[in-house]
C-alpha cells in the first residue's frame, strides 16, 4: 500500500465515480439525440484513447509488445465495443437511461458465473445474490420500458454480460500496467464502433446540437479519462471493494438524473428490481470486504 493519500483527492475521486459515472447513462441518452450511436459511442472512445495514449507515451511510458496489443483488442471489443456499445445502441432504440443502469448493476452477477469458466471459487453468499440477481432482472423485464423495446432489453444485458466476459478474461491475459491498457482497449474499441458504424449504414444527417456536442465532450474527457484516473487512483489507495462500490451508487445517481431532467418514469416493477439488483450486488460485495481480493472493473457507462 502506498503512502497515506491525501483526503481531499479522495474526497474528489470518489465523488467523480460516483457522480461522473452515475451521470454518463444520463448524458448518453443526450447523445443519442444529436448522434448516431456506435458513431457516439466510437468517436468518444477513439479521442479518449488517443489522449490517453499520446500523455502516457511522452511520460515515457513503455509501448506495447505485440502480444499486448492483441490482449488489449479483445478485452477493448468485449468492454467498449459491445460492453458500451451496447448499452448506446440500447439508449438509441428508446432503453430509459435509468434501466440501462439498473440493468449494468447485474455485470458483478455476470462476472462470478463466468469466473466459474476460470476455476473461481464461489461462496455461498455470492450464489444467493446471484439468484437473487437473477430474479432481479426478471422482475426488470417485466416493467414497461423494456416491455416496449425487446430490441433494447437484449443488447442492455448482452451488453453487461459482455462487460463481465472481459473483465473476468482480462485477468488471464497479458496487458500492459496501469493506464495504458485502458488507452489500447479505447484505441481498438473505439475503432471497432467506428467501423460498425460504417458497415451499419449510419449517417449523421444534421450537425449536432450544441447539446449533442457538449454530451460527446463530457462522455471523452470526464466519462472515460476523468473517471478512469480517479478509478485507478482508488485501486492504490483503498481497498477493491471500496474502489468498486459505484455499483451500488450509479444506478441511482442514473435514475435521479432521468427522471428529474429527461421526464423518465420507473415503474413499480422497476422500482422493486432496482431495490432487489442492488440487494444482490451487495451481498457479492460482502466477501470481498471481509478479505482485500483481486476484483474486476464492474460499470461501462
Amino acid at each position: 500500500m502506498p503512502t497515506r493519500p491525501f483526503p481531499l483527492l479522495l474526497v474528489g475521486a470518489f465523488a467523480a465515480l460516483y457522480l461522473i459515472w452515475g451521470s454518463t447513462y444520463f448524458v448518453i441518452r443526450i447523445g443519442v439525440e444529436s448522434w448516431p450511436p456506435m458513431l457516439l459511442a466510437g468517436l468518444r472512445f477513439l479521442i479518449a484513447g488517443s489522449l490517453m495514449f499520446a500523455w502516457l507515451r511522452w511520460r515515457g511510458v513503455p509501448a506495447l509488445s505485440a502480444r499486448q496489443w492483441r490482449s488489449c483488442a479483445l478485452i477493448g471489443v468485449l468492454l467498449l465495443s459491445c460492453g458500451n456499445g451496447g448499452v448506446t445502441v440500447a439508449e438509441h432504440y428508446g432503453v430509459a437511461s435509468a434501466v440501462a443502469a439498473l440493468a449494468i448493476a447485474t455485470v458483478p452477477l455476470f462476472a462470478l458465473l463466468f469466473g466459474l469458466i476460470w476455476g473461481q471459487k464461489t461462496t455461498g453468499l455470492e450464489w444467493g445474490g446471484i439468484l437473487l440477481g437473477l430474479v432481479g432482472i426478471g422482475l426488470l423485464n417485466l416493467g414497461h420500458n423494456l416491455q416496449a423495446s425487446p430490441v433494447g432489453a437484449i443488447l442492455v444485458l448482452l451488453a453487461a454480460a459482455s462487460w463481465a466476459l472481459g473483465s473476468m478474461w482480462s485477468r488471464q491475459l497479458d496487458l500492459p500496467g496501469g493506464a495504458m491498457a485502458s488507452a489500447a482497449q479505447m484505441l481498438v474499441g473505439g475503432a471497432v464502433l467506428l467501423l460498425g458504424s460504417g458497415l451499419s449504414g449510419e449517417r449523421l444527417e444534421t450537425l449536432p446540437t450544441p447539446a449533442g456536442w457538449a454530451a460527446l465532450i463530457y462522455l471523452t474527457l470526464l466519462g472515460s479519462i476523468v473517471a478512469f484516473s480517479a478509478y485507478l487512483y482508488l485501486l492504490k489507495h483503498v481497498r477493491p471493494a471500496a474502489a468498486t462500490s459505484y455499483a451500488y451508487v450509479n444506478p441511482v445517481v442514473a435514475v435521479l438524473l432521468g427522471i428529474s431532467f429527461a421526464g423518465e418514469r420507473i415503474g413499480i416493477e422497476e422500482g422493486v428490481a432496482m431495490m432487489v439488483i442492488l440487494s444482490a450486488v451487495v451481498l457479492i460485495g460482502l466477501p470481498q470486504w471481509r478479505r482485500p481480493a483481486p476484483t474486476v472493473m464492474t460499470r461501462q457507462a
